[in-house]
């Protein structure tokens, strides 16, 4: 790239993002993990892990499907929106590309879990491993268009959401009964090795350049509506086994950032108790504005947990009702809830602080 090419997009970069300065700046933003988080790549990926049918996207700006597993925007989206910035695009979009480069990307797929042979019933989804690569790839993309010095910046001063972890129990460990994974181990040797390959991610993010890394834990299993229904469930009560697994999980991995943290003498990681801020409205759903958080909005069979959420599915007409939009996923609204407590929550949703202190602090150095 000439160098008044290159000039025009680190001053056009300025121009929407702003300086290093200043704390409210729309950063950079990076996104990987699941099917929580995943904005679109599932779509260009011949596998059966997709969100691209009606009524999927429902209550989006189009009004159209657009691979995210909501009525709308997801987690990442309602991040995005509160950072000031535009939701990224799938790493696999064509329309990445360009300028659109110095908004971050989003590399995750739903399906994938820490582990490789997590999601294999899905077949070709991008596995945790390739997601890294991916990233390594994106910033060769934004080298070539602002400089390496300045894509080294972009990514340091970025913010990173992993959300990994939900799909390794539920199809992995718990998909069929005596699964290779369980007789392989016992729940609590599951979690540590779970564990102890999800550091390896995050050292791995953060040798890639990354320096602001917010990690959230799994939510409560045990009570999405398709465990509710798999294990019939009748009177609703989350499954204890699940809801066991989820919060060991947690609680070690609220250990490893702290460890890290430690380790580079320095806060570039936060964790997120998704498991806390998920029980609160699964628990106490009228006090959210939520008539119910067992039955999802769209689906069929016992709490509308089983199958997928379809065109013939049987749909709930206020989308803002529900806390679950299928069998798995939050709505929209209930995304809103999760992103406002990473932002400025107590110690008991964030440790070691939240996304808004963490995000003011740098704002100063």
């Amino acid at each position: 790239m000439s160098e008044p090419l290159l000039l025009f997009a680190y001053v056009t970069f300025l121009a929407v993002f702003g300086s290093s300065s200043t704390p409210s700046e729309a950063r950079a933003f990076f996104v990987f993990g699941d099917s929580l988080v995943d904005s679109g790549n599932n779509n260009y990926l011949a596998t059966t892990a997709r969100a691209d049918n009606i009524p999927y996207g429902i209550d989006s700006p189009s009004h159209r499907p657009t691979g995210r597993f909501s009525n709308g925007r997801n987690i990442a989206d309602v991040m995005s929106e509160q950072l000031g910035g535009e939701p990224t695009l799938p790493y696999l979009s064509p329309e990445l590309r360009g300028e659109k480069l110095l908004v971050g990307a989003n590399f995750a797929s739903a399906g994938v879990g820490i582990l490789d042979d997590t999601g294999i019933q899905f077949a070709n989804v991008i596995r945790i491993s390739k997601q890294l690569q991916y990233f390594e790839e994106y910033q060769e993309k934004l080298s070539a268009l602002v400089g390496r010095s300045q894509a080294r910046k972009i990514v340091s001063h970025g913010l990173v959401m992993i959300t990994l972890g939900g799909n390794d129990f539920v199809n992995n460990y718990y998909l069929i009964p005596l699964s290779l994974r369980s007789r392989q181990f016992s729940l609590p040797d599951f979690v540590r090795y779970l564990i102890f390959e999800y550091r390896k991610v995050l050292v791995r993010l953060y040798e890639l350049g990354a320096r602001l890394i917010l990690v959230t834990g799994t939510g409560p299993l045990g009570c999405v509506p398709a465990e509710l229904a798999l294990r019939r469930s009748l009177s609703g009560e989350c499954d204890p086994e699940l809801q066991r697994a989820a919060d060991m999980f947690n609680m070690l991995l609220f250990d490893v950032v702290r460890e890290l943290n430690l380790e580079i003498d320095y806060v570039s990681f936060i964790a997120a108790n998704a498991f806390n801020m998920h029980m609160n409205y699964i628990t106490n759903p009228q006090v959210y504005g939520f008539i119910t958080s067992k039955v999802a909005c769209c689906g069929q069979g016992l709490f509308n947990g089983v199958g997928l959420c379809t065109a013939v599915s049987k749909l709930c007409e206020d989308r803002d009702e529900y806390a679950f939009w299928d069998a798995f996923h939050p709505t929209e609204r209930a995304c809103r809830i999760i992103v406002r407590e990473i932002l400025s929550g107590s110690e008991e949703y964030m440790h070691p602080m939240n996304l808004s202190t963490i995000l003011a602090r740098d704002g100063t150095v």
